[in-house]
């Protein structure tokens, strides 16, 4: 059966074996069984559990033990790194399971100097909870790191230091030089001399008292400190005062309805230059524009353009269709339409009124809570000037109070050696046994000092020949200087995102194809767009096209229209007959005013005729309707038959429509003329 110290040995030495890149966890611990047949099978399970649990928590561990060749590595070999994995293993997983006896066992088995110096790193209370628990959060959650790591390791602290102590005083002992035997003491006669004549006892020197230092200058002079504080005070208030006026000139502009200098001057210049472009008192004017502006520049349409007067001929079409199918419908006029039109834009006028008024009214708020802030940060300053004075008083008298103290001190202090100088010869017995007292400390300290370096000569030089021997061992191994790379696999570093070099090769071309589609995509989407918009433009200005030849071809026939309308009126106004109608209509209205004044005298006479004279015009009024009517249809006879003259002799569909238009509107003049008179 194998002791303590051999099992865990045992575990380092198969720690060292275990390559993690190469070899799995379950075949090596298979394997490291086989070879451990021989052993008992308590010495199998601790070798065995052991050896898993420090390869499975290899990060937990690695992190304690690299935290502690930080602070101790300049006195610590590398060698005994996996030495330490295992007793970090132990200290955090099995020492419920082992207990402190067991573990103590275990600890007291290995070098007492490495166990003390890591167990007292492991479990220092402020090194668990500072940079162990930091580095262990970053690999776990912190919960699960507090509930099962660092609280258990710190309710095993105190016991640990009894652990501790221990391993200390076995240190201690062993560091203490080995006592020589004592030799027995043989008698002797003495040697007796005869003693000379005591010479006279030397003069005791009267000390002399050491001369005061003076009064330092400082001690009668104020401060200046004071003159500090005032200074920054009035530093600050300037700076405040400052703050202040800028921030009264410069307000905010939302809520303020006067209009800057700069903004009246443009508005001026704006309305000279309006009132400059008036011509009231202007003599001649350039004459009245032409009826027919003859464009014959062509005008080159760009796309916007194109589209938009595509666009507009697609509304108005669209627009009529809806009209006539309303027309078709039976639908009247769309006045509930407008109604609606009318009501809606007198809601959003509303809407934008209330939205301007609200704006308003925001910029006013914001305007009283930029003063109310501003105050605010007025008396918030005030404050903390007022903190600063009472903070700055309170120091100013604890100074004060500290400066009384050292005066008294120093008072006591000068009294005290006043005192020790009149009672001086009984201070020297008193310093002679204090310095004897001294001596033998120092002779006894020397002792423990010269033993302990002794120890640490002897160490160094075993620590020196360790070296040397490990040096020399690095230098007789033959170093490989030839580098072999393998494509194939990855660098090691426990990455997700890690892949070997051919791997890496592969993805690039993938990626370049992938890109290379998809911008041959996007190349041929664009060219097929293009294409269609070419096609629309193209179909666009064949509508604009058509569109205008048959707005032009419009015009020029209500132009030709108008224009042979004006040629038959003129033709109509130079007849002879018309012209001799027209006289007698001017004799007839002649006659009709002539009439018109007779009746109205006669109306001034009515009251003085009797009824017979009455009844006698109602018969004339009748009559003279009567001969009205008659001249009326005569007229209107030789007018329809003139211009059914005129109309033969030009021959054309369109001066007959006018010559009827011209019939119509006569008989209305007479029309008119019959309602006045009458």
């Amino acid at each position: 059966m194998m002791n303590y110290k051999e099992l865990v040995i045992e575990v380092s030495r198969l720690l060292d074996e275990f390559q993690e890149d190469k070899q799995c966890i379950d075949s090596f611990t298979e394997e490291t069984a086989k070879d451990l047949k021989n052993l008992s099978s308590s010495d199998q399970k601790f070798i065995i559990d052991t050896l898993y649990g420090c390869i499975m928590h290899k990060k937990l561990l690695d992190v304690v033990v690299n935290i502690f060749y930080n602070h101790h590595g300049k006195k610590l070999f590398r060698v005994d790194r996996n030495l330490f994995i295992v007793v970090c293993y132990l200290a955090m997983f099995c020492l419920d399971d082992l207990g402190l006896d067991h573990f103590s066992r275990i600890i007291k088995s290995l070098d007492i100097s490495k166990m003390h110096k890591f167990l007292s790193f492991f479990f220092n209370i402020s090194n668990l909870s500072t940079h162990i628990q930091r580095e262990w959060s970053h690999i776990y959650d912190a919960v699960v790191v507090d509930n099962n790591w660092i609280t258990p390791l710190l309710r095993w602290c105190n016991e640990i230091e009894v652990l501790l102590d221990q391993l200390a005083k076995k240190m201690g002992r062993g560091n203490l030089p080995k006592k020589s035997p004592r030799k027995n003491t043989k008698q002797r006669e003495f040697d007796l001399t005869q003693p000379k004549a005591r010479p006279l006892p030397v003069p005791e020197v009267i000390p002399q008292q050491d001369k005061s230092k003076p009064v330092p200058t400082t001690t009668h002079r104020s401060p200046k400190e004071p003159e500090i504080l005032d200074d920054m005070k009035q530093r600050n208030r300037q700076k405040a005062l400052q703050i202040l006026n800028e921030a009264n000139s410069q307000q905010f502009r939302c809520a303020n309805p006067q209009k800057s200098e700069k903004t009246q001057n443009v508005i001026s210049q704006i309305l000279q230059s309006h009132d400059a472009e008036l011509q009231f008192d202007k003599l001649y004017t350039s004459g009245s524009p032409a009826t027919q502006k003859i464009n014959s520049l062509p005008v080159r349409l760009n796309t916007t353009a194109i589209l938009r007067e595509g666009a507009l001929y697609n509304r108005q079409l669209e627009e009529e269709l809806q009209r006539l199918e309303r027309l078709s419908q039976g639908a009247s006029e769309p006045s509930a339409f407008l109604q609606w039109q009318k009501e809606m834009k007198e809601k959003d006028l509303q809407e934008e009124l209330a939205e301007l008024e609200r704006r308003r009214l925001e910029g006013r708020i914001s305007h009283e809570e930029a003063v109310l802030a501003r105050e605010r940060v007025l008396e918030h300053n005030h404050h903390k000037a007022q903190q600063t004075k009472e903070e700055t008083a309170e120091l100013m008298r604890k100074y004060a109070e500290k400066r009384l103290n050292e005066e008294k001190e120093m008072r006591e202090l000068v009294q005290q050696v006043a005192n020790g100088h009149k009672n001086s010869k009984a201070a020297k017995a008193k310093l002679q046994e204090i310095k004897q007292r001294i001596v033998k400390e120092v002779s006894e300290h020397s002792r423990e000092l010269l033993s302990q370096a002794l120890e640490e000569a002897q160490a160094e030089l075993s620590r020196k020949m360790e070296l040397i021997r490990q040096i020399r061992a690095f230098e007789s191994v033959p170093l490989v200087r030839q580098k072999f790379v393998d494509d194939t696999e990855t660098a090691g570093h426990d990455l997700l995102c890690e892949m070997s070099l051919v791997e890496l090769r592969e993805r690039l071309a993938l990626l370049r194809e992938s890109e290379q589609c998809e911008l041959e995509d996007r190349r041929q989407r664009i060219f097929q767009e293009k294409q269609l918009k070419e096609q629309l433009l193209l179909e666009q200005l064949d509508n604009i096209s058509l569109r205008r030849s048959l707005a032009e071809q419009a015009a020029l026939r209500s132009q030709e229209e108008k224009r042979m309308r004006n040629e038959l009126w003129e033709a109509v106004s130079r007849d002879e007959r018309v012209l001799t109608l027209k006289k007698t209509l001017e004799l007839k209205q002649q006659e009709r005013q002539k009439r018109k004044t007779e009746k109205n005298s006669m109306k001034k006479n009515e009251q003085v005729l009797p009824l017979t004279v009455k009844t006698t015009l109602n018969k004339k009024q009748v009559l003279e309707e009567q001969h009205w009517q008659e001249l009326e249809r005569n007229l209107e006879q030789q007018i329809y038959g003139t211009l059914q003259q005129s109309s033969k002799k030009n021959g054309a569909g369109q001066k007959h429509r006018s010559s009827n238009t011209g019939l119509v509107d006569v008989t209305q003049i007479i029309w008119e003329e019959k309602q006045i008179y009458c």
